[in-house]
C-alpha cells in the first residue's frame, strides 16, 4: 500500500456510504457499501485478508492505487447507492463476484397501479417473469437484504406488492399505512412510485425537493389533510436512523426488530378445533415463522384450555426466539389465562388481548399502555394475521375431511 492511499484511509469519516477503489489510470475497481468508511476499507489491508476472503479480493488489494467515498446519512441509503453506481460503472472486480451468484432486483411493474416486486436476475434475463418491467433497481448481493430494505422504505412510501390490495388483509394493511388508502388518486400513486424510483437512484435529495413541492402545492389549495401527510412523510424521510450494516448485511436494530407474537384458535362447534402462532416483525408479518397447533389435550368447546395447551406447547420450543409481546384475541379472561401459563414457566412477557365488538372488530387493547401506544398497528396485523391464519388453517382440515 502506496504512502497516499495510507493517508486517505485514514482520513475517512466513519459514517456511513460508498467506497470506490481505484488503480494507478483512475478506473474504478470495486464498490462497497460501508456502516463506517473508516473501518471498512482499512480492514481490506490486514494482514489475513487472504485467508478470509481468497485471491480475487487479493488480486483487488494489489491493484488498488486510491479509494474515494460517498457518504449518506444511513446504512439503508448506502445500501441502495451502492447498488445504483455497480449497475452505472460495472467495475470489474464487482463483475467477478456477480458471476458467482443470481443477484436480486427490484421491480416496479408497468401497470395502472404499479407494484414493486423482488425478483432474481437469472430469471429476468431468462425472461421467465409474467410483470412488464417500469423500472428496474439492482444487483442487490441479498434477497434477504432487499426484503429488509423495503420494509423500512414501505412505512415511509406506502406500495402495492404481489399482494397489492386485493385479499383479505388489505383492510387491516391500509390501515397501518403499509397499502395506498382507497381514497388515493391514480396520479397521486404515481407521484409516491417516482419518489421511490428517485430514491433507488441514490437521489434522496431530489424526493425530499418533490415532497416539499407538493406539500406546498395542497396547501396552497387548502387541502391541509394531504399537506399534512406529505410532510409525515417528508419528517420520516429525513430521519432514516435505524439501520446498521453488519457482515454486509442489513440488521435492524433492537427497536424495530420487536417481536410480536399473537395466537388464536378457530373451531366449528368444538370439532377441527386448531390453534396458530403468528409473527409480526419489523411491522410485518413473517409467515415463514408461523405455526399451527391441533388440539390434542381435549375435545369439546373451551378456547381458554385450548390457548393454554398451544401456548404450552409453543413455549417447550426452545429453539424458537421467545417473543417481546403476545398479543391474545379475547378480553381479560383470556389475557390472563395466557399470563398464567407464562408464570408457570417463569417466563416474563407482556400479553396483551384483543377486545373485540359484536362485529369481530378490535373495539380496544388490553394491556400496558406504552406498548400499545408504540406498536398499535403492529398489534392489529398480528391480531388480523392470527384470525386469518387460524381459520384459513381451519377451513383446510374441513374440506380435507370431507373428502375422505
Amino acid at each position: 500500500m502506496n504512502s497516499r492511499l495510507q493517508k486517505q484511509l485514514e482520513e475517512l469519516p466513519t459514517k456511513p456510504g460508498v467506497y470506490y477503489f481505484l488503480n494507478k489510470e483512475g478506473t474504478i475497481l470495486y464498490i462497497g457499501k460501508a456502516t463506517s468508511l473508516k473501518h471498512r476499507t482499512k480492514s481490506y489491508f490486514q494482514g489475513d485478508m487472504m485467508e478470509k476472503r481468497g485471491p480475487l479480493i487479493n488480486k483487488l488489494i494489489q491493484e488498488i492505487d486510491s479509494v474515494i467515498v460517498e457518504e449518506t446519512d444511513t446504512v439503508l441509503e448506502a445500501l441502495i447507492l451502492e447498488s445504483h453506481e455497480i449497475k452505472k460503472n460495472q467495475p470489474r472486480y464487482n463483475t467477478r463476484e456477480k458471476s458467482q451468484i443470481s443477484f436480486a432486483y427490484l421491480i416496479i411493474t408497468d401497470e395502472e397501479f404499479p407494484r414493486l416486486l423482488v425478483k432474481r436476475e437469472r430469471d429476468i434475463l431468462a425472461k421467465r417473469i409474467p410483470e412488464k418491467i417500469l423500472y428496474s433497481f439492482g444487483p442487490f448481493s441479498s434477497k434477504k437484504t432487499l426484503y429488509t430494505a423495503l420494509k423500512i422504505i414501505r412505512k415511509i412510501f406506502p406500495y402495492r406488492s404481489v399482494r397489492g390490495s386485493y385479499d383479505e388483509k388489505s383492510t387491516v394493511y391500509q390501515q397501518i399505512g403499509l397499502v395506498p388508502g382507497v381514497s388515493q388518486t391514480k396520479e397521486e400513486y404515481r407521484e409516491t412510485i417516482e419518489q421511490i424510483r428517485y430514491f433507488f437512484m441514490g437521489k434522496k435529495k431530489r424526493v425530499i425537493q418533490m415532497l416539499e413541492k407538493q406539500m406546498k402545492e395542497y396547501a396552497d389549495k387548502l387541502e391541509f389533510e394531504k399537506a399534512e401527510f406529505i410532510k409525515k412523510r417528508l419528517f420520516a424521510l429525513k430521519h432514516i436512523h435505524d439501520v446498521a450494516l453488519i457482515d454486509d448485511d442489513l440488521k435492524i436494530n433492537s427497536l424495530d426488530s420487536f417481536r410480536i407474537e399473537a395466537y388464536d384458535i378457530a373451531h366449528m362447534f368444538g370439532q377441527n378445533m386448531v390453534g396458530v402462532m403468528v409473527v409480526i416483525k419489523q411491522g410485518e408479518a413473517d409467515t415463514d415463522e408461523y405455526r399451527q397447533f391441533k388440539i390434542k389435550s381435549f375435545k369439546g368447546v373451551d378456547d381458554l384450555r385450548a390457548l393454554q395447551e398451544v401456548l404450552t406447547r409453543r413455549l417447550a420450543h426452545k429453539e424458537w426466539p421467545y417473543p417481546d409481546c403476545i398479543v391474545v384475541d379475547g378480553g381479560a379472561v383470556h389475557k390472563k389465562r395466557m399470563e398464567k401459563v407464562l408464570r408457570e414457566h417463569h417466563i416474563k412477557i407482556p400479553v396483551i388481548a384483543a377486545k373485540k365488538n359484536n362485529k369481530h372488530q378490535v373495539e380496544a387493547f388490553i394491556g400496558r399502555k406504552n406498548l400499545i401506544e408504540q406498536y398499535k398497528k403492529d398489534f392489529l396485523l398480528a391480531n388480523a394475521e392470527s384470525h386469518r391464519f387460524a381459520i384459513k388453517l381451519h377451513r383446510n382440515m374441513r374440506n380435507k375431511k370431507t373428502t375422505q
